[in-house]
């Protein structure tokens, strides 16, 4: 109860209602996962793969019902990040990674290994900790003084080297690895998305500022924001179907959450500078708490190798011991 009411005390209510958001935008997101999955299933039996270029699922109304399903969890991460920083919503993720796996389990029927509810227990306990020692949101009176952090030496060369990375892997890595590793449509989603993310912020924060009554419509920053949005979403969403449409959906969302996650945190550090207002524990603690929901997803991650493994380990052991047997009644 003592840490319920020191958490009560301690976080501010901007920050109880970038938590909400972010809960709900979870729930949303991770079921999204498994209807777009099954759109895409569908699709593709009967055209041309996102996985190889195809756009036939576009006519899918699955995969539409997944879409709109992810644009409300969208919505609801939208918000989040105008009410809270991003190093207490970014990691709250896990929450989609935890029901894409239980809803990949039962509908998908991609296996859901003992160790995988293990990943999931350590994801919740992870997003507990970052929560309870998460930063206040940085006190912001107008768009323009996020465009002077965003103009800022430090994030100017993070997102210059962020574009380098992009433009690398599109062009050099994509065709021909693509089909093959799953880090080269990951990475793309991933570097384009910690840049997404701030330019959310941003644009979350204008909104914000402008239902109060002080209009942000007027600076062109804001619309400079909302590009930056538009360009990076459908980056995202583009590469990030391929990774769906080409590789096992319980793989997919957590080296997704921990690769975007982790630059997320970083690019916000850089340009909001969430940990200079906290003490060397609070972060200590913070990135305790990202590690815990990293092993987590790690666990989830090796869920369906540990399930083949076992079937293989006990079809193996199987086979020797009846050799053992049948040389033993041979003798």
């Amino acid at each position: 109860m003592a840490v319920v009411q020191k958490w009560r005390e301690g976080m501010s209510s901007d920050n109880v209602k970038g938590l909400v958001l972010a809960l709900s935008s979870s729930l949303f997101i991770g079921a999204s996962f498994i209807v777009k999955k099954k759109g895409l299933k569908k699709a593709g039996a009967s055209g041309i793969r996102a996985g190889v270029g195809g756009y036939s699922y576009l006519l899918e109304p699955l995969w539409w019902a997944g879409m709109i399903t992810m644009v409300v969890g969208e919505i609801a991460n939208f918000a989040a990040y105008a009410f809270a920083p991003a190093i207490l919503v970014t990691p709250l993720g896990a929450l989609s990674i935890i029901i894409s796996a239980v809803l990949a389990h039962i509908i998908l029927r991609e296996r859901l290994h003992t160790f995988g509810i293990l990943g999931c227990i350590l994801c919740v306990v992870g997003s507990t900790t970052i929560v309870l020692h998460a930063p206040q949101e940085r006190q912001i009176e107008s768009v323009t003084e996020v465009w002077d952090l965003a103009t800022e030496p430090g994030f100017l060369f993070y997102t210059a080297l962020v574009l380098t990375a992009v433009f690398i892997l599109i062009y050099q890595f994509v065709p021909q690895y693509g089909q093959t590793h799953i880090m080269v449509y990951i990475g793309v989603c991933s570097l384009v998305g910690s840049i997404s993310v701030m330019s959310v912020k941003a644009l979350g924060i204008a909104l914000k500022l402008t239902f109060s009554g002080t209009n942000q419509l007027v600076y062109p920053q804001t619309w400079a924001f909302t590009l930056v949005v538009i360009t990076c979403v459908l980056t995202q969403m583009n590469y990030l179907n391929k990774a769906l449409d080409t590789f096992n959906t319980a793989v997919v969302s957590p080296i997704y959450y921990v690769m975007f996650t982790s630059l997320t945190i970083l690019a916000s550090v850089i340009m909001f500078k969430d940990w200079d207002g906290q003490s060397p524990t609070q972060i200590l603690t913070e990135m305790c708490g990202f590690v815990t929901i990293l092993s987590g997803t790690f666990l989830l991650h090796k869920t369906k190798d540990m399930a083949d493994e076992e079937e293989c380990c006990s079809v193996t052991l199987s086979w020797f011991v009846n050799i053992f047997v049948n040389e033993i009644i041979k003798a």
